[in-house]
């Protein structure tokens, strides 16, 4: 077993804080990790920031970086000088990217060259006005090509090396169960996933102000809900269709379409009058008057987004998949001004997730994630439904065919808890994101074999193609001024495929337009 590793964390705004710090504390507690000092770029974070527990409080440094363009793909010297002080002065030995995902790239590649291991926020990348640009959204794809061209550089210096994407979704019990059962039905009947309908909603209401105001995880840099958060499920439905293939029956191929809201269809769905008469005291903060947030908002990033995939293999479809991706959905917000820490979480934000998994006339799968609270609430049950925690797996089968199966089963929240005692992993992401980092840090320590990590980066080509084509989608129909436009059609080969790179070559030559 190695010595505990120091720790690198690039990107300490509100999403480190209320995510990662909690569980780099853990992995401290358990011996895995020394100390963690934090880059961010100034006043983005204060000199120190305090996270861990009231019983055992700890205190991270934190180095001033100069912010750059999100179209470089590799750091600025001055950045680079201030990173190689900190690894050389500190002894870091793994690095956290969790910065806005625009740099993420460049971050990613300087510790790849410094043969350091990397754990890496999602989307992989993503690229400034990529939902209106097509050129910024095809290299959301080429970007992996480059990612992983330097993952196996680096792997080949050091056998060692190691580059995992916290796609929690991967560690969810309620998420693996899934695929388990999936897999299961394929080994029994040959047949693959044949439809997948999958909704997310994050209950975000931003006021017509703060579109403009507030910066952070907003659509001012010409990308949005598919960049937020869509890319857990660019990575999951893969991941699931994954479990499923056969022999002959392997998807190569995706043809994507995708429909989205902006700002403005936003501001026409809920006008500045229908905001200003709900919430009292917005007329008098608000400064833009309608025309001025039309044309401050122009070019802004998606808002909800609704795709249709076809997935197939040797030209026929194998899957059906419906993917809808909103912010503008069931939300708690009543007030007029944010709680401190801005829209990221809080203030009535509320996650609604369901799938709906059919494999041919086998199995149907129900997901639902279904809440009506944020956090703690005094004397609601958390587990119960529309509690925070609430979770519920729905399994059907069919009973006719002799192999034993039921005709239907519900998991609840305990049904799916993982393991036991304080090793249990509960069915929820903040659970399954602390089992991620905690994996990535057993790994460093020789505790967990490469061969079982569940997200390391040679595995997220397909999902890179998936955001990568929902972006084709919506910036051609953006340059033809909202015109549908045909369908995009990629190649969806995973990155062990012998033909994955020639089949890039070709995507780059250009999609179906």
């Amino acid at each position: 077993m190695s010595a505990p590793v120091n720790v690198l964390v690039i990107g300490v705004g509100p999403h480190t804080r209320l995510n990662h710090l909690p569980a780099l504390a853990a992995v401290q507690d358990a011996g895995l990790v020394g100390t963690v000092t934090g880059a961010d770029l100034p006043g983005a974070a204060d000199a120190i920031v305090e996270y861990g527990t009231a019983e055992r409080p700890r205190r991270m440094s934190v180095v001033s970086v100069k912010p750059f363009p999100g179209s470089r793909r590799s750091l600025p010297p001055e950045v680079r000088h201030v990173l190689d002080g900190v690894v050389n002065r500190v002894r870091i030995g793994a690095v956290v990217v969790a910065t806005e995902p625009s740099v993420h790239m460049p971050y990613a590649l300087w510790a790849m060259e410094r043969g350091l291991p990397v754990l890496l926020d999602k989307p992989l990348t993503v690229h400034p006005d990529a939902s209106t640009n097509p050129s910024a959204a095809q290299a959301i794809a080429d970007d992996f090509d480059t990612l992983l061209d330097a993952y196996l550089a680096a792997r080949r210096r050091d056998p060692r090396m190691v580059v995992s994407v916290l796609s929690q979704r991967r560690w969810h019990p309620a998420f693996r169960r899934v695929r388990e059962l999936i897999a299961e039905v394929a080994q029994a009947t040959n047949c693959p996933v044949t439809s997948v309908q999958s909704s997310h909603g994050d209950g975000q209401w931003r006021l017509p102000d703060e579109l403009i105001d507030i910066g952070y995880h907003s659509f001012d840099r010409g990308y949005g809900k598919a960049s937020h958060s869509g890319y857990h499920h660019f990575d999951i439905v893969p991941w699931w269709l994954a479990a499923g293939e056969r022999p002959g029956k392997e998807i190569d191929e995706i043809e994507v379409h995708a429909a989205c809201t902006r700002p403005a269809d936003f501001l026409a769905q809920l006008t500045v009058a229908d905001h200003a008469r709900l919430l009292p005291g917005l007329a008098d903060r608000n400064p833009y008057t309608e025309p001025e947030l039309d044309r401050l908002t122009t070019g802004f990033g998606e808002v909800d987004v609704f795709l249709n995939v076809s997935y197939r293999s040797r030209g026929r479809v194998m899957a059906l998949g419906s993917h809808n991706l909103a912010h503008t959905t069931f939300s708690q917000r009543g007030n007029l001004h944010p709680i401190p820490g801005g829209l990221y979480k809080g203030n009535g934000r509320i996650g609604q997730e369901t799938h709906i998994i059919h494999q041919g006339p086998f199995q149907a799968l129900h997901l639902h994630v279904l809440q009506t609270l944020h956090g703690d609430a005094a004397g609601i049950d958390r587990r119960a439904a529309g509690g925070a925690d609430h979770i519920e797996l729905h399994v059907f089968r069919n009973d006719r065919l002799g192999l034993g199966w039921e005709r239907h089963r519900t998991l609840n929240f305990t049904d799916l808890i993982r393991g036991s005692g304080a090793g249990a992993v509960l069915p929820t992401q903040r659970s399954a994101r602390a089992c991620a980092i905690q994996e990535f840090f057993s790994h460093l320590a020789g505790r967990i074999p490469r061969a079982e990590l569940a997200s390391d980066l040679s595995d997220h080509r397909r999902p890179a193609r998936l955001m990568a084509a929902t972006y084709l989608s919506m910036s051609r129909r953006w340059a033809a001024d909202g015109q549908a436009s045909s369908p995009i059609a990629f190649d969806f080969l995973p990155a062990t495929a012998p033909a994955a790179r020639a089949a890039t070559t070709l995507a780059n030559l250009g999609a179906t337009s």
